[in-house]
């Protein structure tokens, strides 16, 4: 794609990058730590960005690159102290790069659900009550009958099971 100069974008490029990088976006804020919600508006900001700011549209890679910045950024700026170090960003900078590769993580996240659909018994129930319906360990143990150290081993190996699925694209158990 052709380097862009100084002049404006306007609103059909903007509707295009919208299109093409807001579940990316979206993702790595959540990949970050910050809630749904939070996601929500702080990737409205990054795309408002570009109306703001000179921008160059280079190659779609570099785009996403500077939008994931921006987001970065605007995550950043949302608390009074960080819960974190700079320097800790660029790991996880690092790491969402590994797992979102082109596709924005779209495969990652289709081979983590079909590894999820193919969980039966406790597993399930505590990845469903743990993730879904953001249950205490004390509650779903009391919902599965098992103490809370066991849900906590429970969604450790339930989580190295899922890592392992995804990872290989296929379910083991």
């Amino acid at each position: 794609m052709p380097v862009q100069t100084s002049r404006s974008i306007d609103a059909t490029d903007v509707v295009r990058l919208v299109q093409s990088h807001q579940a990316e976006v979206w993702r790595y804020l959540r990949f970050l730590g910050a809630s749904a919600e939070l996601a929500d508006d702080l990737v409205q900001e990054t795309f408002l960005r570009l109306l703001r700011a000179p921008f160059e549209e280079r190659t779609p890679a570099a785009t996403a690159g500077w939008l994931r910045t921006v987001a970065r950024n605007q995550y950043v700026k949302s608390f009074r102290v960080p819960p974190f170090q700079l320097a800790e960003l660029d790991a996880i900078e690092a790491a969402w790069t590994g797992f979102a590769r082109e596709d924005a993580g779209a495969e990652s996240l289709d081979r983590l659900r079909a590894c999820l659909d193919r969980l039966d018994g406790r597993a399930r129930a505590a990845v469903r009550l743990h993730y879904e319906e953001r249950r205490s360990r004390r509650d779903i143990g009391q919902r599965l009958g098992i103490g809370d150290d066991g849900v906590k081993s429970l969604l450790r190996r339930t989580r190295a099971l899922l890592r392992e699925c995804v990872a290989r694209g296929q379910v083991s158990a």
